[in-house]
């Protein structure tokens, strides 16, 4: 065997996707040299992004104890860590590559993203001003400088670089070609404009609220999203008209990504559209709810979301499992519905001994039967996933729980929302930590409800 070609042949295939194939190669190769360290660091980066970080943990420090100063087994090293909850750990293989390559922006933008994770922006944003001097036009370091400095409160400054989103794999792949031109905030006094919504429900759902703000001045607004959210969002204030992805649309004259109208409307912590409720249900619907829990005399009727959409990046982090809520059980007068989908929502046909979970869910087929459901409910105490975004949308009561290293929109060190009016945020003390969140949320049920 051609080790060289055997190695670009494994990289190709690695680079295409076909993961099995690239690492079969590499396997054969250190067959034959067990200290080949391309193919090692290779086969580390395949067991990562199939997120078996343990294995992949293994094989780069493999590298490292072949080459100490190999500044992408480092830097990779790091990655691991900080996706296993380890932000200390992964902050010294960062330092380290960065001694080794003062230039190496990537452990820069990561160095960066492990003090994010531990709540120390100043930190982080000092690293991602230090990247940004060294390569001004890296997408990875200005979009994760967005993160950061929404994540303070910085909102004049951080949705600026919010826009470098579309230069990131991620969005890159996501962000939809039009002919007609991009709205940036001018003139547009009788004009229509396609409004796209362009990330995951709960985005949606938050960022729906500015097509009323562009309604009101003077466009005819035609807003197009999944087609799980078309129902739900049919009325939504200012809308003219609302198009799922796979319907045809109208003549329009411009087009705007949802996620910049906050931009364009130069929004800050004081100016946020926060009227609630910005979503409304169908009555028919909300009625139908209203007959098949009327039987239900509990104290209060809470509905649980536990899980987010696994696909997300960081759903590991966010999402817990039912038996997390099985405290609540114990409480008498109280009872759960489910209003989880998807994958996750297994659990709610098994729950945990000792846990009478209600599940109309199946009954559920997108989110504006979810909306009736929850209109029906007294609170809802949910993740961060769409559920507690439709809560707050809704202007329902709603219990957010949320991870120690947060999503930059419900920033740090408090317990309410500039979004969302009715909600409340309760956070994890320390990484990981749901016990201390739940043990919380029970005793203020029981403070607020007893």
């Amino acid at each position: 065997m051609n080790i060289d070609e055997a190695i670009q042949s494994a990289v190709k295939y690695h680079q295409e996707g076909e993961l099995q194939k690239a690492e079969n190669i590499y396997n054969e190769i250190l067959k034959i040299q067990p200290e080949n360290v391309p193919a090692l660091h290779f086969l580390g980066l395949i067991y990562y992004q199939n997120k078996k970080h343990d294995i992949a943990m293994h094989y780069y420090k493999e590298v490292l104890s072949l080459n100490p100063n190999n500044v992408f087994a480092c830097n990779d090293l790091g990655n691991v860590l900080i996706d296993k909850g380890l932000p200390d750990e992964a902050t010294t293989f960062y330092q380290k590559a960065i001694e080794i390559d003062p230039n190496y922006v990537g452990s820069y933008v990561n160095i960066a993203k492990a003090y994010r994770d531990k709540g120390l922006l100043d930190g982080a944003v000092t690293y991602y001003r230090k990247a940004l001097e060294i390569a001004p036009n890296d997408a990875q370091a200005n979009w994760n400088m967005a993160i950061a400095l929404l994540l303070s409160g910085n909102f004049q400054e951080g949705w600026k670089y919010y826009e470098w989103r579309w230069q990131v794999p991620h969005y890159k792949q996501c962000r939809q070609n039009f002919s007609q031109p991009l709205w940036n905030g001018s003139e547009i006094q009788n004009r229509t404009i396609l409004i796209h919504a362009e990330q995951g429900f709960g985005d949606t759902i938050q960022f729906v609220r500015y097509i009323a703000s562009v309604s009101k001045l003077g466009a005819k607004v035609v807003f197009q999203c999944k087609k799980e959210l078309a129902k739900l969002l049919k009325y939504v204030e200012g809308a003219y008209q609302v198009r799922a992805h796979e319907e045809q649309l109208p003549e329009y004259d411009l087009h705007c990504p949802l996620l910049s109208l906050p931009l364009i409307f130069n929004t800050t912590l004081d100016t946020i559209p926060a009227d609630v409720p910005y979503i409304r249900t169908d009555s028919i619907s909300a009625d139908h709810w209203r007959n098949i829990i009327k039987s239900d005399n509990s104290i209060i009727k809470i509905g649980l979301a536990w899980s987010g959409n696994p696909g997300y990046e960081n759903d590991f982090n966010r999402s817990c499992s039912l038996e997390v809520f099985l405290p609540l059980a114990q409480l008498d007068g109280f009872s759960l519905y489910s209003l989880q989908k998807g994958e996750a929502s297994g659990q709610a046909k098994d729950p945990p001994e000792g846990m009478n979970l209600i599940d109309y869910t199946e009954d559920i087929h997108d989110f504006s039967d979810t909306a009736a459901l929850i209109e029906n409910l007294d609170l809802v105490i949910s993740v961060d996933t769409a559920a507690a975004h439709l809560a707050g949308a809704l202007g329902k009561p709603v219990w957010t729980l949320l991870p120690f290293a947060p999503d930059w929109r419900w920033m740090l060190n408090r317990e309410d929302s500039p979004w969302y009016p009715t909600m409340r945020l309760l956070r994890q003390p320390s990484p990981g930590d749901w016990g201390s969140v739940i043990t919380k949320v029970k005793n203020e049920l029981l403070k607020l409800y007893k």
